[in-house]
């Protein structure tokens, strides 16, 4: 059975395309429209009850349905491909470290209020802070990541899927008009360079990005 991958184009789930495509896996791709409710679908919460993405259904059937557990498990699967992990314990406990900061915090906390502040207000008035709040979590989000990126091209000595995670909060930020710290803003560019991400991001519709 094919690997499945439940995704929406531009969205987190954009960086578990990029890195099965890095891995040069074979995998069929489902788009849920997230807008219109799809993840709230029978059909998609059978895959995933959580109504989240990414979702990825694994060739026994069984599904993986959060970014950090799919990127750490695919990366480790298929390490014979493209290793996108250190081989250091040290160091791959880094990449989880930075990763999780990036999907936990700069996404989950941050971005998650920018784009839904309805739901962490209880009223209506509460919007624009709520909006405001999220802000402040993800410029200095960028702030520690920028502190991390001194000296270095990638979060570590080379790269990873920690760099992964940073390159689809980094595309928020830059499809958003957020400022990205400059250090945040040579590691986005330097990854919009990579062909597989050149490539997936055509696919999904923004091209526009290298204009």
């Amino acid at each position: 059975m094919t690997m499945k991958l439940y995704m929406t184009p531009g969205s987190c789930s954009t960086s578990i395309n990029i890195l099965m495509e890095e891995l040069d896996l074979t995998f069929e791709a489902y788009i849920v429209n997230l807008m219109a409710g799809e993840q709230y679908q029978p059909e998609f919460l059978a895959i995933n009850p959580k109504a989240t993405i990414p979702a990825l259904v694994l060739a026994d059937g069984s599904a993986l349905t959060d970014f950090i557990s799919i990127a750490w498990w695919l990366a480790n699967t298929y390490a014979g491909n493209k290793k996108l992990l250190p081989s250091d314990l040290l160091d791959q406990a880094r990449v989880l470290e930075a990763m999780s900061y990036v999907v936990n915090t700069i996404h989950g906390q941050g971005f998650a209020r920018i784009f839904t502040a309805e739901t962490f207000a209880p009223h209506g008035s509460d919007l624009e802070a709520v909006r405001k709040m999220g802000r402040e979590i993800v410029d200095r989000g960028f702030a520690v990541i920028s502190q991390q990126l001194d000296g270095r091209a990638y979060l570590v000595d080379r790269f990873t899927i920690a760099d992964l995670a940073l390159f689809y909060v980094e595309f928020w930020a830059d499809r958003t008009g957020i400022h990205l710290p400059e250090r945040c803003h040579e590691h986005y560019q330097l990854l919009l360079q990579r062909p597989v991400i050149r490539q997936v991001m055509f696919e999904e519709g923004y091209g526009v990005i290298y204009q």
